[in-house]
């Protein structure tokens, strides 16, 4: 299961269409892979699937915080 975190007005699937969701994302000034990046502890002392459970987590505290601006996609 692939997961990914979105802005609630972007009209691109960030898993299918990535190169038009990032330009709508930045365009707009949300730069949300790099609000993820800041939020998720991820390392490379930990293994892929740890590092995937921790952006995983992130994703979740960032919509929990935001979420009138974020919502999580699952796929």
């Amino acid at each position: 299961m692939a997961s990914a975190l979105t802005t609630v007005d972007n009209p691109y699937d960030p898993l299918a269409e990535f190169d038009k969701w990032f330009l709508y994302d930045i365009v707009n000034g949300y730069n949300s892979c790099g609000y993820l990046a800041r939020i998720a502890r991820t390392s490379d002392q930990l293994t892929e699937g740890e590092n995937l459970h921790e952006i995983e987590r992130a994703i979740d505290e960032i919509v929990l915080l935001n979420p009138t601006l974020y919502k999580k996609v699952v796929k």
